[in-house]
């Protein structure tokens, strides 16, 4: 099976404010694809859920993923939280109503057990996680870079 790993990233110029979110696809035999977008009024973590839905859904459906985020929101939330949140009718523990629960429950359709998450901290050097911040950080700013296809 072909392997395909996501590295995502989302930002927000403002917490709400103008957001922007990065995936970077990086295929097994080399090819790179680069996506990216922007949110008029949104949220960091808002940013964060998108950057990983439009990773997965541009993925094809017979490939092994490997999501690489810097969120623990993100990760946490999709392989952790989110059995209890189901469980109590997207509830939290404190019987409040989930956040960004439009996004978290289409997640939820494109997770599957082909795709591993996996944590990287954010700004520590790892040039893909740096990539999709930078594309996040212009797509936030109204500034989007050119994005690889290969």
């Amino acid at each position: 099976m072909q392997t395909l790993t996501i590295f995502s990233d989302g930002a927000c110029s403002g917490n709400p404010g103008p957001g922007g979110w990065a995936a970077r696809m990086i295929y097994g035999d080399g090819r790179i694809r680069e996506l990216g977008g922007f949110a008029p009024d949104t949220t960091n973590n808002r940013m964060e859920l998108q950057a990983a839905i439009e990773g997965l859904k541009a993925a094809e459906a017979d490939i092994a993923i490997t999501l690489v985020t810097d969120s623990e929101y993100l990760r946490k939330g999709i392989t952790e939280w989110i059995h209890g949140w189901k469980r109590r009718g997207w509830r939290t523990a404190a019987k409040k109503p989930v956040l960004n629960q439009d996004l978290w429950r289409e997640l939820d359709e494109l997770n599957s057990a082909r795709i591993e998450w996996k944590y990287t901290k954010g700004h520590a050097g790892d040039p893909d996680n740096e990539r999709c911040d930078d594309i996040a950080q212009g797509y936030s700013r109204g500034e989007p870079p050119e994005l690889r296809q290969d």
